[in-house]
């Protein structure tokens, strides 16, 4: 299991969470364009697991209290399981199953993101703001060796079991 934490996927974490949050619907959209009838991936919390994204942008553009204007006001906590780690889950769950699991360890890394603050009004994830994006692509980016040799276009999904959680704290 792979988790980083970044300031942004796309750069700006300082101002509107809008544009991350727009990124973050992108499997959404092309699933839209293909299938309209199927239901969209959600966001999720441990409170709620159908969170619409527009609330997502709302509570967390208003989540500013004490940080001045040039502070970062959200970031990007990555949770990547190997493809090995996915095909385990899906045996053993079934692919809802393994989706319902990845979606608890992101709450439990959560938790424990929360504990680290150390601050006496903070315990637990039910005392932080965030929101979780499942996904199930990845996709090539310029950075990526198989862009810069031509072997795979920029944009392109990666093969593979790529299904991973994106959270924003």
């Amino acid at each position: 299991m792979h988790i980083n934490i970044c300031k942004s996927e796309t750069g700006n974490n300082k101002g509107s969470s809008g544009q991350l949050v727009n990124y973050l619907e992108k499997e959404n959209r092309l699933q839209q364009e293909q299938n309209p009838r199927l239901e969209p991936e959600y966001w999720f919390n441990h409170q709620n697991q159908e969170i619409q994204p527009y609330q997502v942008r709302y509570d967390i553009d208003h989540n500013v209290d004490r940080l001045s204007r040039d502070e970062a006001k959200f970031f990007l906590v990555n949770i990547s399981p190997s493809e090995h780690e996915l095909l385990f889950l899906k045996e053993e769950y079934g692919e809802e199953g393994a989706r319902q699991q990845l979606k608890q360890y992101a709450n439990e890394v959560m938790d424990e993101y929360a504990r680290n603050f150390k601050k006496d009004k903070v315990q637990s994830n039910k005392d932080i703001l965030y929101y979780g994006k499942l996904e199930y692509h990845r996709y090539y980016t310029h950075k990526d060796e198989e862009v810069k040799q031509g072997f795979a276009k920029r944009g392109e999904q990666k093969p593979g079991e790529q299904m991973h959680v994106q959270v924003r704290p």
